[in-house]
């Protein structure tokens, strides 16, 4: 009974992951609308969250936890230390123009997906200064897939979250561009965050803003079906010329296959295209 109830479910997860792959011309009708950071475009593939209990979720963090990712920069290498890492700014051209990071707050956004490139926030408080390293080992820095997450406050004050229960981190989106990212808590090693919640709200300056709430969840251990996608690529080309990726793995493939890591790897099909927002999609599948 139990094994036929777990089919059940895995069927029922697959089935959304299909439709889900259909939804993302939804949600850039909100994107269009709201101008949301792609971030957003995140999911969660993991409908049915009672299929782990607690013991399986710690043996699959241990068994996938991924090594330190200090590996991709040496400690030393910073932001500014002009080995031609471009830096961004959410507001204006330079720190001045930039505003002070409330509590908790993402002062910069890493990306590691390709080249890697900043996006600085806010400025932190005092004589503070938001973390610059390229490493995720400072002590300041939250990891999620191809990005980090820098924070004016030390990473170990923050509390562990619950899988599918706490908010990790909420991103305020407001119709001026200005987003700001708080995080609550840091998911599990080896989880994901996926998109729990979308609220329109009243922003401090009067706008209408919208509020996304991600809470975490171990990846997912589906084994993919014949012609099932594996990893699915959301890509927006920004005006500064740089590609802005997000990446949602739907399932596992089988022994001596791998799935595609980057939307130009063989085993990638271009999907939808949404040229208002220069928004296009990709679909990998395992490929031996």
């Amino acid at each position: 009974m139990f094994s036929r109830c777990c089919q059940q479910h895995e069927m029922s997860v697959r089935s959304l992951a299909v439709l889900l792959l259909g939804m993302v011309a939804g949600v850039v009708s909100t994107a269009i609308a709201s101008r949301l950071p792609l971030v957003a475009f995140q999911h969660h593939y993991n409908y049915h969250h009672h299929m782990y209990d607690e013991q399986d979720i710690q043996q699959h963090e241990d068994a996938t936890a991924p090594a330190s990712e200090s590996h991709y920069f040496p400690q030393s290498h910073h932001f500014g230390d002009g080995r031609g890492i471009r830096i961004l700014y959410q507001v204006g051209n330079n720190e001045e123009d930039l505003p002070e990071c409330s509590p908790w707050t993402v002062c910069s956004k890493v990306d590691l997906y390709e080249t890697p490139w900043v996006e600085r926030q806010c400025r932190c408080p005092g004589r503070q200064s938001c973390p610059s390293q390229l490493a995720a080992t400072d002590g300041h820095t939250i990891t999620d897939k191809t990005r980090q997450f820098k924070l004016c406050e030390p990473v170990k004050k923050l509390p562990k979250c619950r899988y599918f229960r706490d908010i990790t981190w909420t991103l305020v989106s407001s119709a001026d561009n200005i987003t700001e990212q708080i995080v609550h808590c840091h998911c599990p090693r080896a989880a994901v965050s996926y998109l729990i919640k979308r609220q329109a709200v009243q922003s401090p300056h009067g706008l209408l803003a919208y509020r996304y709430s991600f809470a975490c969840s171990p990846q997912s251990r589906l084994r993919c079906q014949r012609k099932e996608p594996c990893r699915l690529f959301t890509v927006r080309k920004r005006q500064e010329l740089l590609d802005e990726v997000n990446t949602n793995t739907l399932c596992q493939c089988p022994h001596g296959h791998v799935c595609p890591r980057h939307h130009t790897d063989p085993g990638v099909i271009a999907g939808k295209s949404y040229t208002e927002e220069a928004i296009k999609t990709y679909s990998g599948y395992c490929i031996s």
